[in-house]
């Protein structure tokens, strides 16, 4: 940032100096008026356009994403298989057994169980609990 500021006073210096250059002319009657205002006018929707390119490429378009690091101690101690994982992932993203099997190409029985044994793992007895717990101990993301 400290480098765009030294950049636009170094850009705003050189429009500065240019414009005194042009009005030594223009006092001497060698440019007309309208190509005064017109060179003015060129200069200065140049100057912006940079600065807003420059301002616009220095911000990212996306916010970086954070990369999940599982809380492996937890998996082990809590002994949760990477059956239950995948399971479990899937419903802390709201989705209903019916999914879930759909997307794991499971039967929706075997969700079924797998959420039983997820839930007594975790020590809870509903899916909600079964999420934010999941999220707090960083089993998902």
């Amino acid at each position: 940032m400290r480098n765009l500021i030294w950049i636009v006073g170094v850009a705003i210096g050189f429009a500065s100096l240019i414009l005194k250059g042009i009005e030594l002319y223009y006092s001497t009657n060698f440019i007309p008026t309208e190509l005064y205002v017109g060179i003015i006018i060129v200069l200065f929707t140049g100057l912006v356009i940079g600065i807003g390119n420059k301002l616009i490429s220095s911000s990212p378009a996306e916010p970086k994403k954070k990369t999940f690091k599982r809380n492996e101690r937890a998996v082990k101690a809590l002994e949760i298989s990477a059956q239950e994982l995948k399971v479990l992932e899937q419903l802390s993203k709201g989705r209903s057994n019916q999914e879930i099997a759909d997307k794991l190409t499971i039967s929706t029985n075997k969700v079924k169980t797998t959420l039983t044994a997820v839930y007594k793992k975790l020590e809870v007895d509903r899916r909600s609990k079964a999420a934010k717990k999941a999220k707090s101990l960083k089993l998902v993301p």
